[in-house]
């Protein structure tokens, strides 16, 4: 596979990750306000934040170093090896599914039985089905490997939509189930995934050598299986040292990354009130910073030493202690909002280290990544012309006038998202180049094969 194709399969597979994560957080808005009208916010809120963080976090450290380390490098490996470190993935998801489980009902406060029911219960499903999606770790990595995107999309997209439905099936007709309903849609949608991915490489597998298949390193289910090989380690030694030194980076991670929802699970001590519109603004800002912090990051940690990513961890880990410390002022100054903005903070400083070391390493080379960085000032002017008109907007539209009005506020609202946008295609005309070419690559590729 050339290196242009490559590229392209690259950009269309990250262009369908970002497709997916909308249609995702879309699907969930629209559940969650279904949801809303039937069962108590408790409920909800209890899936969405101690439920979801306990079923994520068990995945997270059950797989992440796996991936990272068997998806790095050439797809030229001992396949029999990596798919038996693989599926070590499944008694880590157990050990961790159980400490986490243990954890969420003997060191946490539980629930009300009276107003959320069934908490025992959602706590072992939700593990339960941690454990279930790790049962298609090697079936993925190896779609993944071979840039299977089809595969992707559909298996994830097909297995939300009906995690969805059947949530809603339930909601409508058995509210009374509270907790079981999350539980088992949870279990439903991990079994479609892996079900997904096992049902096309068998029959991938059954028809006689067909394209996709003669690039495989394997030629039957059995393969896929962990076994003990002749004349070799059980795993590659090298790629399990890697695992290991992704497992300490990304356990670090894990802290940093969700140490909102950590100290919301632990500490029960949010309150929202009626803080809605400012928490949702000052929400956008950490998505930014996010976005920013997820481009520098990543290419900082592919680009340092193993001395220089040890001493990145101490300072993070260091600086998470000053970010719980800022959360707890904030959050007694301003309330739910302070939460947001430490990790505001947080995100920061990140960043901030993160374009230190890019300057540095880029000190002697012609090449200036940072300049991506710097937004044209007819963009920049589109944003804050938006803003403005957005705010006057909802000054003297929204909300209080009837649906007339909430209509006409919308429809300014559009009328900028569109403006910016057209601003944005005229004026990033290096990006709009980069996914026309691209994406445009990978569309003659799949027209070819």
């Amino acid at each position: 596979m050339g290196s242009q194709e490559v590229l392209g399969q690259a950009a269309r597979l990250a262009s369908s990750g970002l497709l997916l994560q909308v249609l995702f957080r879309l699907i969930t808005f629209a559940l969650n306000a279904f949801i809303l009208r039937f069962l108590s916010k408790e409920i909800v809120g209890i899936v969405n934040v101690r439920l979801t963080l306990l079923y994520s976090t068990t995945i997270f450290l059950a797989r992440e170093a796996f991936r990272r380390a068997c998806l790095s490098g050439s797809t030229q490996r001992d396949w029999g090896q990596t798919i038996n470190l693989l599926w070590l993935t499944v008694p880590l998801g157990v050990f961790w599914s159980l400490f986490l489980g243990w954890v969420w009902l003997r060191l946490l406060e539980v629930p009300d039985p009276n107003v959320v029911p069934h908490y025992g219960t959602g706590v072992v499903v939700f593990g339960l089905s941690a454990v279930v999606e790790l049962l298609g770790e090697p079936f993925w990595v190896l779609a993944q490997a071979h840039m299977f995107v089809k595969l992707k999309v559909i298996a994830e997209s097909l297995s939300v939509i009906l995690k969805s439905v059947l949530t809603a099936f339930l909601v409508l007709w058995l509210p009374h189930w509270g907790l079981y309903i999350f539980s088992l849609a949870q279990l439903f949608y991990t079994t479609v995934l892996v079900l997904c991915y096992v049902t096309y490489f068998k029959t991938l597998l059954g028809f006689p050598k067909p394209t996709k298949q003669q690039t495989l390193p394997v030629s039957r289910m059995t393969d896929l299986l962990p076994s003990i090989l002749r004349s070799r380690a059980f795993v590659n030694w090298k790629e399990a040292k890697l695992t290991w030194s992704f497992f300490k980076q990304s356990f670090l991670k894990q802290i940093l990354t969700e140490g909102e929802r950590y100290v919301m699970t632990f500490l029960n001590v949010l309150n929202f009130g009626d803080q809605g519109p400012v928490l949702l603004r000052t929400y956008c800002l950490y998505v930014l910073l996010l976005a920013i912090n997820g481009v520098t990051e990543c290419f900082t940690f592919a680009a340092m030493s193993k001395e220089q990513v040890d001493r990145y961890n101490f300072t993070m880990l260091a600086l998470s202690s000053s970010f719980l410390v800022l959360s707890y002022l904030l959050t007694r100054w301003c309330g739910s909002v302070g939460f947001i903005l430490a990790n505001c903070f947080n995100m920061g400083i990140r960043i901030t280290q993160s374009l230190c070391f890019i300057h540095r390493y880029y000190r002697e080379s012609p090449h200036r990544p940072l300049a991506g960085l710097q937004l044209s000032p007819v963009l920049l002017g589109a944003f804050a012309l938006s803003g403005g008109i957005t705010g006057v907007s909802e000054a003297f539209l929204c909300c209080e006038q009837g649906w007339l009005f909430r209509l006409a506020h919308v429809a300014v609202g559009a009328f900028c998202l569109g403006a910016t946008l057209g601003t944005a295609f005229l004026t990033e005309t290096k990006l709009i180049h980069f996914l026309r070419t691209q994406l445009g690559v990978s569309r003659l590729d799949d027209k070819m094969t």
